[in-house]
């Protein structure tokens, strides 16, 4: 008897049948556009052999000007159709199906040709687009039906039409962007003539026994997005033209509120797909923040969908399904929504990956494969960096020991998992216990590590981590100054009013924490208020008349910074205005540009500039230092002393604003080749 009755049950379309209820969500990875199709088979291929029943590939271009940005891959010639086939072999042989995504960007191509229905420059982009023509629609038509009938002729099990998130057929259904007076705009019927009319000429061009999914933007985000009872006539509309199925969009890619982040809250937007049950007879998949098993299985067993959508979870661990069905929930990789080495990584023009799982898209050339003599492998540091290395180690057949002055494993994991909306972290923690655990690891927890300790190990991985940075402020000894790990760590009382020197990743944390009380990621309904977010059958678009609404700040807090650059410039390519817009609605004051001169009773005194001018008083009852990091690496420093060969890694090695990122990634290639 299985767990999850409602995920693993077969979907029947008629012409084929899906093995369970998941889709592995289309994801920008960059790897089509390496040209190494061994490589992107490789990717497919090891998610189809972990169970999930369908996957829809990354957005193939139909034409150049529909590119997300200059030589986005696409299906151009008989040369790419031969190597999509390469694809698609291997997936049909490894048990599983796969979709091609056709994805026009419209307005939101990078690059001068870009087209639109109308000449609207995108938010997100610098160039304005062209006004298309009548032959200029029928173009568009045309070379979308034509990628539709070649990735038949490569192979793919079926087509995802994209029509979301504000790509170039969503953004024909909007006034926001369609100023048209022709037959394509104007009233909704004609707005919505474009869309409906792809997916009739794609169903008479690919057959009946194709699969063709639609996806549906259920909620824009935006101002004057569609109305609930648009979104229903249009699906009833696709699916009146042939539509297989009819995937869900969450938000336009420039709506100032998060929809697939960390801080978002789990299966945050199913209410709005689970309206639109019942308003068609084909099958109906929800998406964004679904991201464990019993997450997708309550989904499900709630009628909000009859499938799933999980993308990124599938960067996470290529076996979701398998471990599922195995029963082995607790064994998968987590996805901690963090965007880090995915969407950051995607729209920075880099291959994509996973912080959790750094052989994601690198699969052909991060291979784990059992070490040729086993060791005695030493690992110091139970950290991000200590974990990945361990567990890779001792996949390869090498036994393990971990040492770690704390009696718990995940280093600074654990206090990231306390910042609002950062509670994923928890759910990481507990994945390293249990596989730690399942591994056979030898934990030498509680007391720090010796040379002496070290003495008999053949290999030693130093991942000490970091300690804070000396900012060297007069009067830092003082009873109100606090480190930011005596914060997190609770061991502190804060008063009422704040200042927090360092506007880093972990100033932009520690000013969260301070000013919440009870986190929004916990309360959908507390998170939906605080952005702003309403019912798209009450407000047009789903956004409130009133806007966002959070809950007043538990503290007052002002977070300052040496540099005079804007705060929070170097945060998170996709995550970073999250931050910013979260905490200027619980009125935090950013101040840039700032000397600290001293710290009194009065609270933190800063003057601004070279001429270090216009002197002030930052008046608070606790000052908070998150002047940075440095390494931590005397241990390593001792041994080196002593002539044992060490590897260090992580925050000894390089102290980056706990870059959990590099740090899995660096200690799992470590350990792919002691």
């Amino acid at each position: 008897m299985t767990q999850y009755p409602h995920l693993l049950a077969p979907l029947d379309l008629g012409f084929t049948t899906l093995k369970n209820r998941v889709l592995m969500g289309s994801m920008h990875t960059g790897l089509e556009e390496t040209k190494d199709w061994n490589r992107v088979a490789a990717f497919y291929a090891a998610r189809a052999r972990g169970g999930v029943a369908l996957m829809v590939t990354g957005g193939m271009a139909p034409n150049p000007e529909g590119g997300v940005f200059p030589g986005a891959a696409g299906l151009y010639t008989d040369d790419d159709i031969a190597n999509h086939r390469i694809v698609t072999q291997r997936v049909h042989d490894a048990g599983g199906k796969i979709a091609m995504q056709i994805l026009h960007a419209g307005r939101y191509a990078y690059s001068p040709g870009c087209v639109a229905p109308s000449a609207i420059k995108s938010p997100i982009s610098p160039f304005a687009p062209k006004e298309l023509d009548e032959d200029g629609i029928e173009k568009q038509i045309s070379d979308m039906v034509t990628a539709a009938v070649r990735a038949r002729q490569a192979g793919y099990d079926g087509v995802e039409v994209m029509g979301s998130e504000g790509y170039f057929l969503n953004q024909f259904l909007v006034t926001h962007t369609n100023k048209r007076t022709d037959r394509w705009g104007g009233s909704y019927e004609n707005r919505m003539r474009l869309p409906v009319e792809v997916v009739r000429r794609v169903r008479a061009a690919v057959g009946p026994d194709f699969i063709v999914i639609y996806r549906l933007s259920m909620i824009d985000l935006v101002p004057n997005g569609s109305t609930w009872a648009e979104v229903v006539q249009l699906a009833r509309a696709i699916e009146a033209a042939g539509a297989t199925i009819l995937n869900t969009g969450i938000g336009w890619h420039e709506a100032r509120i998060p929809t697939i982040a960390t801080s978002v809250p789990r299966r945050a937007f199913a209410w709005v797909t689970q309206k639109l049950m019942g308003a068609v007879t084909i099958p109906v998949i929800t998406s964004n923040r679904i991201n464990t098993p019993a997450v997708a299985e309550s989904v499900l067993a709630e009628r909000c969908a009859d499938m799933v959508s999980m993308a990124r979870p599938f960067l996470a661990d290529p076996d979701f399904v398998a471990k599922a069905q195995a029963g082995k929930a607790a064994e998968i990789a987590p996805c901690i929504a963090c965007n880090q080495a995915c969407l950051d990584h995607t729209f920075g023009g880099k291959l994509s990956s996973c912080l959790v799982n750094p052989r994601a898209c690198h699969e052909t050339e991060l291979t784990i494969i059992p070490a040729d003599t086993q060791k005695a492998v030493a690992v110091v540091g139970a950290g991000p960096a200590g974990l990945s290395a361990a567990l890779t180690a001792a996949e390869r057949g090498h036994a393990v020991t971990i040492f770690d002055k704390s009696g718990e494993l995940g280093g600074q994991l654990n206090m990231a998992k306390q910042i609002p909306g950062k509670e994923e972290f928890w759910g990481l923690v507990d994945y390293y216990s249990t596989m730690v655990a399942k591994a056979g690891i030898t934990l030498r927890l509680g007391a720090p590590a010796t040379p002496e300790m070290l003495a008999d190990f053949d290999e030693i991985i130093i991942a000490t981590g970091v300690a804070p940075r000396d900012p060297g402020i007069p009067g830092q000894d003082g009873p109100n100054v606090l480190s930011y790990i005596d914060v997190l760590r609770g061991k502190a009382k804060v008063g009422k009013t704040v200042a927090i020197v360092g506007a880093g990743g972990i100033g932009f944390d520690v000013a969260g924490y301070l000013v919440t009380d009870d986190s929004p990621t916990e309360n959908l309904p507390e998170w939906l208020q605080e952005w702003g977010v309403g019912d798209p059958e009450k407000v047009r678009g789903g956004l409130r008349n009133e806007g966002p609404q959070p809950d007043a700040p538990v503290r007052a807090v002002t977070l300052l910074q040496r540099k005079s650059e804007k705060l929070g410039k170097r945060l998170g390519k996709t995550t970073g205005w999250i931050h910013r817009a979260g905490l200027q609605m619980k009125n935090v004051q950013m101040i840039g540009g700032v000397n600290y001169e001293k710290i009194d009773a009065a609270g933190l005194h800063i003057s601004y500039g070279d001429a270090r001018e216009k002197p002030k008083v930052i008046v608070a009852d606790t000052i908070v230092l998150c002047a940075g990091q440095v390494p931590e690496r005397s241990l390593a420093d001792v041994l080196i002393a002593a002539g044992r060969q060490v590897h260090v890694i992580g925050g000894a090695d390089v102290a980056a604003e706990l870059d959990a990122k590099r740090a899995i990634d660096q200690g799992t290639r470590l350990a792919a080749t002691i």
